[in-house]
């Protein structure tokens, strides 16, 4: 069976972006109905959501300290 990349790289690279969009579009819905099947044990905790956005908040904040005064 072939990779998804493969099948990416064969298939899907050379479609117009619209059927690109197309396709995902099917790809999410399909995997939504069968989400029962679905492996979500790495998905995130509503922590883990809280201290990647801190993180990401304080690296922003040390990169632009000049942006202090946005409201």
């Amino acid at each position: 069976m072939a990779t998804a990349q493969e099948i990416f790289n064969a298939k899907v690279r050379s479609m117009p972006p619209a059927e690109r969009l197309r396709l995902a579009a099917i790809i999410l819905d399909d995997l939504t109905q069968s989400s029962s099947t679905l492996d979500v044990s790495g998905t995130w905790s509503d922590e883990d959501t809280k201290d990647v956005t801190a993180f990401s908040l304080r690296s922003a904040a040390a990169a632009y300290p000049e942006e202090d005064d946005l409201v």
